[in-house]
């Protein structure tokens, strides 16, 4: 049996972990069951947003006789789009290995428990006193045979003429934008009439009515029933009121969320428990209810997002190596949903505020007082607040237009580093910078904060 200083079982973001604790000088264990950099750089975050770069070049040629430009797409290269993309793909478990330093014993194949702090990988037994469990999740199983997650199309090996996708959540957005965009007969088939859910109603609403100006959505419907043949799937799809109609699709795939990994480390051998949805639970200091076993990422269940999943890493680091004593508090937590269009938001939803029995008001400010704004010729784009009317503290922030998962940032500084609305109102902006559409936002918000004193 070896014996290492620490086990790290999932090589996503965990291999930078890896990588900082052997340059301690420590021995460590890095398991990976497929390839090294996980879900987000293989299969995830980074492949979709360099697909959905070429889509808003597209979108915003589209776009142009709104500009009073015509133009037109002559040619979509999807050969030459995806090869670059699986490129990339193919290129990441090297540059991932490459980081490694001679203190790290990569080994590949699937982790699993013996004890709690006994893990076997390829007959081989490990041991250490700190093992991390960094496994992730995995897309939930189509329905149907034959059918695609995201695993399966990144790399994509065969492109599709046409292309159906199940889900109404950003990874079902943001794939079907992508697909349509490139010119890909797609159609989004959304089981009620929302999409983005977990969206304040206002994004929401504004989202819905955008988004379905490009795509081909067919709400409150489910797929009954999809047998392949012939290359091609016939599908047949049941409305809510019990009707039917069938069609042909090249592909089909399934976006409904994703699940746990740990069956696979075999947790009964262990006194590690899990939750109801089988995620592994854990106390403030990442650790199980095993000593000296912690999770990190999306294997808890927790904020499901690469940045967290980072943040979380480095903050384990500096507990077992630092002697953090604080808890980590992710007192704000952003995400975006990089479509056509896009979204950016942190904290409350209005109706979050409203079941928490919150003091708080709201303003939603058009960005249209900006000549930036103005220029980009389109009036959807809205800022919403929700914000404590005693203390001006930003309760939550919801953007929904070109770049708001960039402008967001300025609200989050300021939500970080003292938690009030009037930073917004008195600061400086450059005229008229995209952000400056800050300022009317914060201004109204302020205005409603007063009227209610």
């Amino acid at each position: 049996m070896k014996t290492y200083d620490t086990i790290i079982i999932g090589g996503g973001r965990a291999s930078s972990l890896a990588k900082k604790i052997g340059a301690l000088g420590k021995k460590v264990a890095l398991i990976e069951k497929s390839s090294l950099g996980g879900t987000c750089a293989n299969r995830g975050c980074v492949p979709s947003k360099l697909l959905i770069g070429y889509a808003d070049v597209i979108r915003n040629i589209q776009a142009s006789e709104r500009h009073y430009i015509s133009s037109k797409i002559e040619n979509i290269n999807l050969k030459e789009i995806f090869e670059d993309n699986n490129s990339f793909i193919n290129s990441v478990d090297e540059s991932y290995k490459s980081r490694l330093n001679e203190n790290v014993d990569l080994y590949r194949g699937i982790g699993y428990f013996l004890s709690n702090n006994v893990v076997e990988v390829n007959n081989e037994k490990l041991t250490s006193e700190k093992i991390i469990i960094a496994t992730g999740t995995s897309p939930k199983e189509p329905l149907f045979e034959e059918a695609w997650t995201s695993d399966d199309i990144f790399p994509l090996k065969k492109i599709p003429s046409s292309i159906s996708i199940v889900g109404s959540g950003f990874i079902a957005c943001e794939l079907a934008n992508v697909f349509d965009a490139l010119g890909i007969k797609t159609k989004l088939l959304v089981r009620g009439d929302e999409l983005l859910s977990n969206e304040d109603e206002d994004i929401q609403k504004t989202f819905k009515e955008e988004f379905s100006k490009n795509i081909d959505i067919e709400f409150n419907t489910t797929v009954k029933d999809a047998k392949y043949k012939d290359d091609s799937f016939e599908i047949t799809l049941e409305n809510k009121d019990k009707s039917t109609k069938q069609y042909k699709s090249e592909a089909l795939l399934y976006a409904i969320g994703r699940k746990s990994n740990a069956k696979s480390l075999k947790l009964e051998n262990t006194s590690i428990e899990t939750d109801d949805r089988g995620y592994i639970k854990r106390d403030d200091f990442f650790e199980t209810n095993a000593k000296g076993v912690y999770v990190v990422g999306d294997a808890a269940g927790e904020y499901m997002l690469q940045h967290a999943a980072a943040y979380e890493m480095n903050y384990l680091y500096k507990i077992l190596f630092e002697d953090q004593k604080e808890p980590l508090n992710f007192k704000y937590m952003p995400h975006a949903v990089f479509t056509s269009p896009e979204i950016a938001s942190v904290g409350l939803t209005q109706k979050q505020a409203q079941e928490k029995n919150l003091d708080f008001v709201v303003s939603k400010t058009s960005w249209k007082a900006s000549a930036k704004a103005q220029a980009m010729k389109i009036d959807y784009p809205f800022t919403k607040f929700i914000v404590d009317k005693n203390s001006y503290e930003i309760l939550g922030c919801h953007m929904i237009g070109p770049q708001s998962s960039t402008m967001i940032h300025q609200v989050l500084t300021v939500m970080h580093i003292d938690n009030d609305i009037r930073h917004l109102k008195e600061m400086l902006y450059i005229h008229p910078a995209l952000s400056e559409t800050l300022l009317p936002a914060a201004i109204n918000t302020i205005k409603n904060i007063e009227k209610r004193k």
